[in-house]
């Protein structure tokens, strides 16, 4: 018989058991799953007051699971672990009562949520505990949770089961408390800047503000198609910057039909800010200094490693420039030759892509250079081709006054100065619909109500974007383990 089949035979021939002592449970009157609890104390509270309480011998009310359980004749000690800490109990036959002591010791299981009552105490070898006087179930739990060494070592099995993966792995809880800081501190930084933070639609007509495949769905009141948003809010913050405020920001999630890759998820959170009178030199600033501040806050450190860069985010940053770095690294000049010498190119290095059109091939061509850019940098000079919503150089048209912010050979931040030229924006949306006609999936979806907008005027405007990959970089995680609930394919029956 394979391992997997006795693994499951003996979950199975356990979780009856278990439902056994469920049934006595029942039968002698017992709720097994009350819906209030006298706790009155976490347990890191009762470890900090330890000494008082055991002074005192003052009571106490503690709640949560059993981790561990250990019986030794007429005493029994478990291990009780609640969202703060854990910490032993200690329970005797001669303080329960030789009925509830039964109980405990027949009918209860690791896994089970308990309600305890009782004093400090210390045990013969000095650890601290907590003599139990009385104790109540609270959930009996029809499974056992599996051993931390041995169990839920499949990666699919962790994210699919993530629970259970956050309960055996504390260093794992860390990083999501460490993400949640991460956002208080972004949103803080903004703030106190005087940014004013907005919520935008989720749910559009057309999706705007990045380049990429979306979800597409039904709104059955209108009888329309609609799509969940590649960008967060990026074409209605600009609105509101017509409308007057001059400093927005949005963090929310965004939807992405596209592949899983240790840096992209189909559904992930987004920070987007738009900053009127403000322009890509000012961006670049903010930001800089935004990363550091998050870095410090959050980490307490500026100095990180990421699949096998290390950078340092103190300091000004360099600047690359698009062209040039395509042109060294790879030897095509992206503003004057040929898409054949482009896809030649990326052949040449062994570089999958997909479609033939020049705004692709330039972007594949891109994104192979920069994998050998450690960082910190601001990449600039972008052709327009590839940006269809920024400002063009004043001394040279077919470049924009774009910058990402390149940090392990990826892109985590992307902003510029807002083309606010409604003829202007006019012709580039043009151009993507000519792409989308030729079947490019991923090419900008035309808002033309949005160029209405900025036929009503603009103010010049500086936007930028960032995401949960800046934490994933900053852990050195894929972006799967730090995202809580990933979405995964239903587990098939068999």
């Amino acid at each position: 018989m394979a391992a997997s089949e006795t693994a499951v035979k003996s979950s199975a021939s356990e979780r009856d058991d278990r439902l056994k002592k469920l049934a006595e449970l029942t039968k002698a009157g017992v709720n097994a799953y009350p819906a209030r609890t006298g706790r009155d104390r976490e347990v890191a509270s009762v470890l900090s007051d330890f000494d008082s309480l055991l002074a005192s011998q003052a009571g106490f009310c503690l709640a949560g699971r059993l981790r561990s359980k250990r019986e030794h004749g007429n005493l029994s000690f478990a291990d009780l672990e609640d969202g703060s800490a854990s910490i032993q109990l200690a329970l005797s036959k001669k303080d329960l009562g030789a009925e509830h002591y039964k109980s405990f010791s027949k009918l209860i299981d690791v896994s089970d949520f308990i309600e305890v009552k009782g004093q400090a105490f210390l045990t013969q070898r000095g650890e601290k505990s907590v003599l139990v006087k009385e104790w109540r179930i609270l959930s009996k739990a029809l499974r056992p949770i599996p051993d931390a060494w041995y169990g839920l070592k499949d990666e699919d099995e962790r994210l699919r089961k993530r629970y259970l993966d956050l309960l055996l792995n504390p260093e794992l809880k860390e990083i999501f408390r460490q993400k949640a800081r991460f956002w208080e501190v972004v949103r803080s930084f903004m703030t106190s800047r005087g940014f004013f933070e907005v919520e935008t639609p989720t749910l559009e007509t057309t999706t705007g503000g990045a380049e990429a495949n979306p979800f597409k769905t039904h709104h059955e009141d209108f009888d329309l198609d609609v799509f969940l948003r590649i960008s967060i809010g990026e074409l209605w913050q600009k609105r509101l910057m017509a409308a007057g405020f001059e400093k927005t920001f949005e963090i929310g999630r965004a939807y992405r039909n596209e592949g899983s890759s240790p840096d992209h998820l189909q559904e992930f959170t987004n920070l987007e800010f738009y900053w009127a009178y403000a322009d890509y030199e000012m961006g670049m600033k903010f930001c800089q200094e935004m990363y550091q501040e998050v870095a410090r806050e959050v980490f307490g450190r500026t100095k990180f490693s990421t699949r096998g860069f290390s950078y340092d985010l103190a300091g000004d940053w360099p600047r690359i420039d698009y062209c040039s770095e395509v042109k060294k690294q790879t030897g095509i000049d992206v503003l004057k030759d040929s898409e054949k010498a482009m896809a030649a190119a990326l052949d040449k290095f062994k570089v999958k892509y997909e479609g033939s059109n020049r705004e692709r091939l330039m972007d594949t061509l891109w994104k192979y250079c920069r994998r050998q850019i450690a960082g910190p940098a601001f990449l600039v000079n972008h052709p327009k081709l590839v940006s269809p919503l920024s400002k063009s150089l004043p001394e040279n048209p077919d470049l924009t006054e774009r910058f990402q912010i390149i940090i392990a050979g990826s892109e985590v931040g992307n902003g510029f100065s807002e083309l606010n030229d409604p003829l202007d924006q006019y012709r580039r949306f043009a151009l993507q619909q000519e792409l989308i006609d030729k079947g490019d999936k991923e090419a900008m979806m035309p808002d033309w109500e949005f160029v209405e907008m900025l036929e009503h005027g603009m103010p010049p405007t500086c936007g930028f974007g960032f995401g949960e990959r800046l934490f994933a970089f900053l852990v050195d995680k894929p972006i799967r383990e730090v995202t809580l609930f990933p979405l995964m394919k239903p587990r098939r029956e068999e």
